[in-house]
């Protein structure tokens, strides 16, 4: 039974703002990705969904940002690439910390927002980053974009590299995700999402809206855990997975990783 994860990224409220339904994500999803403070995400919240993700057997991954906590970390900044770098061991070892406290670890790293959107298109912005998570530990799995920038810097660096597609996202013909301010850039149809998943899965391809297909290897789901159809999404495609023979797992099993 071939296995693939289902991933969400989470802990994304801070202080009394909260957002999304993290609890019951933790029942469905196989591993979490943590907003570390830029975007989202404070040391109480970091503390108790990393706590939450252990008591349901779910891995953790830090989910680094652009310092942009108005814009939710969806707006494009330019910064030096030592900066990225010393942003993203920031961040990790933030995580990392919390994660000790509460008797677990960080497995991978998955960055959000424009942060990710930039560096999927950018080998250089992609490689600093890697550069910041092989520094902290180079056996961090890197959860990327299949078929981006961003893979190819994971691999290039050594980095375990996990290809991960989206279940809530729209793709154009590039085989890249469809920018926000664009219409239907987003799936709000949980039958629509696993009907997306399950071609791309069962093909180990990306298909664009033209039907080209894109070949790249794929590690893990994403469903966005701040939308309201989150959990019905992450609930359904989890389903439709099943039925159709996947194991599903958490990240460090599916890259083979004890």
């Amino acid at each position: 039974m071939e296995k693939i994860n289902l991933n969400a990224d989470m802990g994304e409220g801070f202080g009394m703002y909260s957002i999304g339904n993290d609890a019951a994500m933790l029942d469905i999803i196989g591993s979490a990705n943590i907003a570390c403070g830029y975007h989202a995400g404070d040391p109480l919240v970091m503390s108790d969904v990393t706590r939450a993700a252990k008591d349901k057997g779910v891995s953790v991954g830090a989910h680094p940002a652009f310092p942009d906590l108005q814009g939710f970390g969806r707006r494009k900044m330019h910064l030096p690439l030592p900066e990225l770098e010393a942003m993203m061991v920031y961040q990790i070892g933030a995580l990392m910390a919390v994660a000790k406290s509460q008797g677990t670890k960080v497995t991978h790293v998955k960055p959000h927002g424009a942060l990710n959107n930039m560096a999927a298109v950018d080998m250089e912005m992609s490689l600093a980053i890697a550069r910041g998570i092989a520094a902290v530990d180079p056996s961090l799995i890197m959860l990327a974009t299949a078929g981006s920038c961003l893979c190819k810097a994971g691999l290039e660096l050594g980095l375990p590299t996990a290809g991960e597609i989206f279940a809530d996202r729209t793709y154009d013909e590039n085989g890249n995700l469809t920018p926000r301010s664009e219409p239907h850039a987003v799936i709000h149809d949980p039958e629509q999402s696993a009907d997306q998943i399950l071609s791309f899965v069962e093909e180990g391809k990306i298909i664009t809206p033209s039907g080209k297909r894109i070949d790249t290897p794929i590690h893990s789901v994403c469903v966005h855990g701040d939308t309201a159809e989150a959990v019905a999404i992450a609930r359904r495609v989890k389903e439709r997975l099943e039925q159709a023979g996947f194991e599903l797992a958490q990240l460090p099993e599916v890259m083979g990783i004890s």
